[in-house]
């Protein structure tokens, strides 16, 4: 299952990825890293054992109580912190371990490999797209980073160029240009991307450095090592980190050091990129907060949508003065419009889509369109052909629209039940605006090139050169080569998989086929 994608436009990427460097500050990192996460993996080890015997009407007794015998031993302190003793985790006996990312660099291997084959395909040229996908398979969790070349001899290439491993469900992904922890004094943009999962940190990898090993930052991170011990987790949201799942992110593009993200705990959080703390925290929701977006001129503007059927609009430095519009359902996607800064789409999950001028504030929607008869879970508005915007479904369908004098009509569809499933995601790339990449319940990630189709071209004739020049006969749809077992033919057809059924908590969806 991918549950997110997000494009990185060329030259952001640098052209030859750094090697993962293990020296003495990077394992100090680490191992501050493994000794929280070594704690609360303890806490909730002991909170189980305590809900167990709690269940099965034991007492709760330490292991002195249970045998006197042993209480010399003092087991029930074994693993509080020495004074004196140097603490240890997973990491402590690698201090003495020098690592090498290939035969080559090893001084005591002295039988050399041939030259790695793959060592060119690492190269990312400056007309090379990055596909980010966050994927989980078998219950475990990675960041694909595709390689995506469109130039004519490769007629649209695709491969996984590197991966990275992930704690929990990915949510949302978000690409960010702002350097954070180990190369934050190194001058000029970085390439960056947040992932939001249903932890309720937010971790930060470096895309620029391949087989990372930990995040260079985790925005909301507890110090779980100085924990009382017995503390249970609490759910209840505060104004410093969020604590439950991370479900929307979006970063300031204007004010390059602010990272905004939605949570189930149904707060909105602003982080300051550079001390990685929360810098406010908005509390207008009373549901699960699913979308936000900052306004592309308005750079203080805000809009948020939630479980709780609104839409809000305020500007982040007087959030008291806000405007909020109630919908008939709950909100999956929100986008605002990047030809008309004043309006912004919103689809929910009865199948709509809707469109509404922020100036109106709660005011009746322009104009409403019944998309799909099952939710509306991906959209997207093309940034370069104006009116061009494209939407996917949990029914297996994508479908092009061309909204032109503020009537929306439909340019063409595709049903991609057999191959992606339910669509969870469809974004168009930022450098060739007629590539859609698509993802959702199959695992797969396919680019469509809308620009082949002939609908497309009739439609938008006129709004783009891309367009215009095209002459393309027949519909191109670029595929990723999946040699895996194929899905099983309840997770392909789609009709039971919900993204909101992951969560063991009551992430619902409610389906509604009622036209408006």
């Amino acid at each position: 299952m991918i549950s997110a994608l997000q494009w990185v436009r060329r030259g952001a990427a640098q052209a030859r990825p750094d090697k993962y460097d293990l020296d003495e500050k990077e394992f100090k990192r680490i191992n501050d890293f493994a000794a929280q996460h070594l704690a609360d993996a303890k806490e909730e080890l002991a909170a189980a054992q305590r809900a167990e015997n709690e269940a099965n009407g034991m007492a709760v007794e330490t292991i002195s109580e249970a045998n006197p015998e042993l209480s010399e031993y003092n087991l029930d302190d074994y693993d509080e912190e020495k004074p004196q003793a140097q603490e240890s985790n997973i990491f402590s006996n690698l201090k003495g371990l020098s690592y090498y990312t290939s035969n080559r660099e090893d001084p005591y291997i002295t039988l050399r490999d041939e030259e790695d084959e793959d060592q060119e395909d690492l190269v990312i040229q400056a007309t090379d797209n990055l596909l980010l996908a966050a994927k989980t398979e078998d219950d475990i969790s990675h960041l694909e980073i595709y390689l995506y070349d469109e130039s004519e001899e490769n007629e649209g290439n695709m491969y996984v160029h590197h991966d990275i491993m992930l704690p929990a469900f990915p949510l949302c992904l978000e690409w960010l240009d702002f350097r954070v922890g180990r190369k934050s004094a190194v001058e000029g943009p970085g390439n960056y991307v947040a992932v939001g999962t249903f932890d309720p940190e937010i971790e930060i990898w470096d895309l620029d450095t391949v087989d990372n090993m930990y995040p260079d930052a985790v925005l909301g991170a507890q110090d779980k090592t100085k924990k009382k011990k017995g503390a249970k987790k609490s759910k209840k949201a505060n104004n410093e980190y969020h604590t439950d799942a991370v479900m929307a992110l979006a970063w300031n593009k204007q004010h390059r050091n602010i990272l905004a993200s939605a949570s189930a705990d149904t707060t909105v959080k602003l982080w300051d990129l550079t001390t990685q703390q929360c810098a406010h925290s908005f509390n207008h929701h009373t549901d699960k907060v699913q979308a936000l977006a900052w306004n592309p001129i308005e750079s203080t503007a805000l809009a948020t949508g939630s479980y709780d059927k609104t839409v809000v609009v305020f500007d982040s430095r007087a959030p008291d003065a806000r405007a909020t519009w109630k919908l008939q359902a709950d909100v999956e996607c929100l986008r605002w419009d990047p030809h008309d800064a004043n309006c912004f789409y919103v689809s929910t999950d009865d199948g709509m889509v809707q469109y509404f001028d922020g100036r109106t504030g709660g005011g009746q929607p322009v104009f409403r369109l019944h998309a799909h008869d099952k939710a509306v879970s991906a959209m997207d508005v093309n940034t370069t052909v104006r009116g061009c915007i494209v939407t996917g479904s949990t029914d297996g369908s994508v479908k092009v629209w061309d909204v032109k004098d503020n009537r929306p009509s439909m340019v063409t569809s595709r049903q991609v039940k057999s191959d992606i499933g339910q669509v969870f995601s469809v974004t168009f790339c930022p450098d060739a605006p007629f590539n859609l990449a698509m993802a959702g319940s199959g695992g797969k990630v396919n680019i469509w090139d809308i620009a082949t189709n002939g609908g497309v071209r009739r439609a938008f004739e006129g709004r783009s050169v891309i367009v215009a020049s095209s002459k393309a006969e027949k519909e191109k749809v670029v595929a990723m080569p999946n040699d895996d077992e194929p899905e099983s033919e309840e997770e392909m057809d789609g009709a039971d998989i919900d993204m909101d059924d992951i969560a063991e908590s009551d992430y619902e969806e409610e389906e509604s086929g009622e036209d408006v």
